[in-house]
C-alpha cells in the first residue's frame, strides 16, 4: 500500500499514465494563462527593479554588480540573481513590461511543476507502483500545484517583477532535491539542494535560508543511512550552499570599490552589510540604518500577523487546513513510519518505507511553513504583505500530502475527522476572509459555507458511503475549498500593480503613489520615495537633449524617482541616497566631482528628500547636494517638476 508498502530499492518512481501527463500539461497551460495574459497592464510595476533590468540589457557592468542605472553609480538593495534574468530577457528582446515580467510568470508555473513533483514524489517516489497508488499521488500533487497556482499572493507575484519569484522557485527546486535525497541518502542531491539555497541568498539574502530548519531534519531523519553519514552529507551540503553564493560575495567585496557600483541598502558599500544589517536582523529588530520603519505593513508584529487584514487575504486560506491535515497525518503515521531507518529495527538494513517518505514531506512543508510564518510573524522592521508569497509552497505541500495520508486511511476514525475538520476550519476562514472584503464577495462565501458543510460530513462517514460518494465528497471539498483563493487570484491578475508596495485581492493596503516633483531640498511624502515620479513628455524631451554626452543624463533623490525617470529617457539616472535616499552615496564631494567633470546633466527635484520622522538615522548626502544644488544652480519648472541644468555656467 502507499503507505504501507515493503520498502524498495529502486530509486524510480512508478510509471504514469498517459492522462496523468495530460492533466497536469492542462494545469499548466491554465497557470502560464493566469499569470501571463494581460501581463502589460502593470507596465513596469516596480520600476526599481525594472529600471535595473534595462540597465543590465545596456550594460554587462551594471547587470553582474545589480547596477540601478548603466553608468553603475549604485546598486538597488538586494544581491543581482533575479535582474539577471530580466536583464538578459531585456538584452534579448529589448525594453518592454513583457520582457522583464515574462520571466516571472514562467518562474511561476516552473514552480507549480516542480511542486507536483515533489509532493509526487513524497508519496510514490518508492512505493509498490499498483496503479491506485500511483493515482493517489498524482491527484494529491495535483491538488498541491494547484494550490500554490491559485494563491493569490503567488499570483500577484508571478505577475510582478520583485526577487520573490525567482526565491519562490529556487526553494521549491531545493525541497524537489531534498525529498529525493532523503530516499536514497544522495550526497549528490543534497548538495544541489545547497545550491539552491545559495542561488536564492543571491536573490533576497538571508531569507532564503528560513527552509533551511526543515530541510536538515528532514535529512536527518529520514535518510536511510548512519548518522555519521548524514552529518558528512549535511556538511557537504553546507558547502555547497555556501560555494554558490560565496563566490559572489567574495568578488563583490574584494573588487576596488572605484570599479563597481556603491552597494544600495549599505551604509558602508558592503554587500554583507546588507545582508546582516538593513536585509538581515534589521528586519526582525527594527533597527534598520537608512530603513523607513515599517510603514508598508497592514499588520502588526504577532503570530496572527499572517491572518491580519491584507496578508490574510494573500496567503491565509489553507493554513488551518494545512496544520489541521498536518497534524492529524502526523499522528496517523506514528512511529511506524521511522521503523525502517533504523537498522536495529529492520531486518534488511537501511531502507525507507512510503510512509518514511510520506512524513519526511510533512517535515519539508509543514517546517517550512511554521518555521517562515514565525520569522514573518516577529519582524519589527520593514515587512510587506507580499512577502508571504514565501508560505504559499509550504502550505501548498502541507495540504497535499496530509490530505493524501489522510484519505489513504480513511478507515481510521482519526483519518476522516481530520478530514473533516479541515474542510470545516477552511470553510469557515474562507467565509471569514470573504467578510472583510464586504459587498458580493460576503454573499459568495455563502455558497462555499454550503459546499464545505456538505463535503465535510461526506468526509466524516465516509466509511458508510460507497466509495463512489465519498470521492465526490472529496473533490467538493478540493472545489470549496479553492473557491476563495481561486476568486482573489483572479481579481489580482485583473488588477493592475504598480509601485513598491503591493497587494492581491479587493482589499487593499500600503501606500505609495507618485506625487509632483517639488523643489530641490524640500521633503515630500513617502509615496515619491515608494511610488516614483510622473514624466511628462515636455520634461522627457529636455531630460533627453544631447544625452548621449553625459554619463547620467539626470540626478534625483531616491531610487523610485530615479527609475521613472531613467525608465522614461531610457538614460542612466543618478538615483541619489539609493531607494531611501539615506545611503551615502554619491557623497557630496562626490557629486560635485561628477558634475565637474560634466558626468550629469540636469538634477531633478524630488519632493521626497529626507523623508522626516520616517527614516532610521543613514546619511545625508542627498539632502547636502539637494541643498547645494539649490544654492549654487537656477531652478527652472518644467510641467510641475523643479529642474537644474548642472552644465550651466
Amino acid at each position: 500500500m502507499l503507505l504501507t508498502g515493503s520498502p524498495r530499492t529502486s530509486s524510480a518512481p512508478p510509471g504514469r499514465p498517459s492522462w496523468h501527463r495530460l492533466s497536469l500539461a492542462l494545469l499548466l497551460v491554465a497557470t502560464a494563462a493566469l499569470y501571463l495574459v494581460g501581463l502589460s497592464a502593470s507596465g513596469y510595476a516596480n520600476s526599481f527593479y525594472s529600471a535595473a533590468a534595462q540597465a543590465g540589457g545596456e550594460s554587462w557592468k551594471a547587470w553582474f554588480f545589480g547596477s540601478l542605472d548603466a553608468g553603475s553609480a549604485i546598486t538597488v538593495d538586494k544581491p543581482p540573481a533575479a535582474l539577471w534574468l530580466m536583464g538578459l530577457s531585456v538584452r534579448i528582446f529589448g525594453l518592454s513590461s513583457w520582457s522583464i515580467m515574462v520571466p516571472e510568470a514562467l518562474l511561476g508555473v516552473a514552480s507549480v511543476a516542480v511542486l507536483y513533483a515533489t509532493v509526487r514524489r513524497s508519496l510514490a517516489g518508492r512505493a509498490d507502483g499498483s496503479l491506485a497508488h500511483t493515482n493517489l499521488a498524482h491527484w494529491a500533487a495535483l491538488g498541491g500545484a494547484a494550490t500554490l497556482a491559485l494563491t493569490p499572493a503567488a499570483t500577484l507575484m508571478f505577475r510582478f517583477n520583485n526577487p520573490d519569484a525567482l526565491l519562490v522557485f529556487l526553494e521549491v527546486a531545493a525541497a524537489w532535491f531534498v525529498v529525493r535525497a532523503t530516499q536514497t541518502a544522495s550526497r549528490k542531491h543534497l548538495a544541489l539542494a545547497g545550491v539552491m539555497i545559495g542561488l536564492g541568498f543571491l536573490t533576497k539574502m538571508l531569507q532564503a535560508f528560513l527552509v533551511l530548519p526543515a530541510f536538515v531534519v528532514a535529512y536527518a531523519v529520514a535518510a536511510p543511512t548512519t548518522w555519521k553519514r548524514k552529518v558528512v552529507d549535511l556538511f557537504a551540503a553546507l558547502g555547497a550552499m555556501v560555494a554558490s553564493f560565496g563566490w559572489y560575495v567574495a568578488l563583490f567585496e574584494l573588487v576596488p570599490e572605484s570599479w563597481r557600483p556603491y552597494m544600495g541598502g549599505s551604509q558602508k558599500n558592503s554587500l554583507l552589510e546588507l545582508a546582516f544589517g538593513y536585509n538581515g536582523l534589521g528586519r526582525i529588530t527594527g533597527e534598520e540604518t537608512g530603513g523607513l520603519g515599517n510603514g508598508g505593513s497592514s499588520s502588526g508584529v504577532g503570530v496572527l500577523r499572517i491572518f491580519q487584514s491584507v496578508s490574510g487575504g494573500m496567503i491565509s486560506w489553507l493554513v488551518p487546513a494545512a496544520l489541521v491535515l498536518g497534524a492529524f497525518a502526523w499522528a496517523v503515521l506514528g512511529r511506524r513510519a521511522w521503523a525502517n531507518v533504523n537498522p536495529r529495527t529492520s531486518p534488511d538494513g537501511f531502507n525507507t518505507t512510503p510512509a518514511t517518505q510520506a512524513s519526511a514531506g510533512l517535515v519539508v512543508w509543514l517546517g517550512w511553513l511554521l518555521v517562515t510564518a514565525a520569522v514573518f510573524s516577529s519582524m519589527s522592521g520593514i515587512y510587506h504583505d507580499y512577502y508571504v508569497v514565501a508560505l504559499a509552497p509550504g502550505i501548498a505541500g502541507a495540504v497535499a500530502v496530509g490530505a493524501a495520508v489522510l484519505w489513504q486511511r480513511r478507515e481510521l476514525l482519526a483519518a476522516r475527522i481530520g478530514l473533516a475538520l479541515a474542510v470545516s476550519a477552511t470553510g469557515v476562514w474562507a467565509v471569514r476572509l470573504l467578510m472583510r472584503a464586504g459587498g458580493a464577495w460576503t454573499s459568495f462565501g455563502g455558497f462555499i459555507a454550503v459546499g464545505v458543510t456538505v463535503a465535510a460530513l461526506g468526509l466524516l462517514f465516509a466509511d458508510l458511503l460507497p466509495d463512489e460518494v465519498a470521492r465526490v465528497s472529496l473533490v467538493l471539498a478540493v472545489v470549496a475549498a479553492l473557491a476563495g483563493p481561486t476568486s482573489y487570484s483572479i481579481n489580482t491578475a485583473q488588477t493592475a500593480h504598480t509601485g513598491s508596495i503591493v497587494t492581491a485581492g479587493p482589499v487593499s493596503g500600503g501606500m505609495g503613489g507618485p506625487p509632483p516633483g517639488g523643489a530641490g531640498g524640500q521633503a515630500g511624502g513617502m509615496g515619491g520615495l515608494l511610488g516614483g515620479a510622473t514624466v511628462s513628455d515636455e520634461l522627457k524631451a529636455l531630460l533627453t537633449q544631447d544625452s548621449d554626452s553625459y554619463t547620467w543624463v539626470a540626478a534625483t533623490t531616491g531610487a523610485q524617482n530615479a527609475a521613472s525617470y531613467q525608465l522614461a529617457t531610457e538614460s542612466p539616472v543618478i538615483a541619489l541616497g539609493g531607494f531611501n535616499g539615506t545611503d551615502p552615496a554619491p557623497t557630496l564631494a562626490q557629486f560635485t566631482a561628477m558634475v565637474a567633470a560634466g558626468q550629469v546633466h540636469w538634477f531633478i527635484g524630488s519632493g521626497s528628500t529626507g523623508m522626516p520622522g520616517q527614516a532610521s538615522s543613514g546619511a545625508s548626502d542627498a539632502s547636502e547636494i539637494a541643498a547645494w544644488v539649490a544654492e549654487d544652480f537656477t531652478a527652472q519648472t518644467v510641467d510641475g517638476t523643479t529642474v537644474y541644468d548642472l552644465t550651466a555656467s
